[in-house]
């Protein structure tokens, strides 16, 4: 297996090497010490199933703030996938940038978004499964997104009327300082 740094610090692509023959193929896709070289420190503790019935569906921009801020590793197991994810941590050099990759049954790739990045894709094929392995448990309270089109973004996504969930579709307009209180607010309430 490959692990490939992409743009955003601590994002990662992760590239099975497949040992193909006549029965098939057999690939690693996952080592804790070949991610811990990486920087990905952190157990997977639990994984969920995202299945979608209709190409355009648009799940996103999600993720878990602090204190239970969570890093995802997803792989797209049957469909297509156009896989997005924001940087959404403040002090990072790349704070508001993002990465798009395309992740599918075929190629086996998985992409390892850091706690603090908001993640989201778009289906490209009817029929599309995601399998997500998470670093933290999830908490209802500490859950939070941001606007799939919101122009302070600027992401292309591949279809822009998409099938959308009342809650994606309705986060308000992003605003820096608003984001920092919410940040806040959440790691207080948690403390509580």
């Amino acid at each position: 297996m490959r692990l490939r740094p992409l743009a955003l610090a601590g994002v990662v692509l992760v590239e099975p090497e497949p040992a193909v023959d006549e029965r098939g193929l057999f690939a690693r896709t996952y080592c804790r010490r070949e991610f811990e070289q990486h920087g990905i420190h952190g157990d997977l503790v639990q994984t969920s199933v995202s299945w979608n019935a209709r190409r355009g569906t648009l799940r996103g921009l999600h993720l878990q703030l602090a204190p239970s801020a969570e890093g995802k590793l997803v792989r797209c197991v049957r469909g297509c996938v156009v896989d997005v994810v924001l940087d959404l941590r403040a002090h990072s050099a790349t704070y508001l940038q993002h990465v798009a990759i395309e992740l599918d049954a075929g190629n086996r790739r998985a992409i390892f978004i850091p706690p603090g990045c908001a993640h989201g894709f778009q289906t490209l094929a009817d029929d599309t499964e995601l399998l997500y392995y998470m670093t933290d448990y999830y908490q209802p309270e500490l859950a939070s997104g941001v606007r799939w089109n919101d122009p302070a973004f600027g992401i292309a996504w591949p279809d822009p009327d998409p099938i959308l969930s009342p809650r994606d579709a309705g986060y308000p307009d992003f605003d820096s300082s608003s984001w920092r209180q919410q940040i806040t607010a959440a790691q207080g309430a948690s403390r509580s």
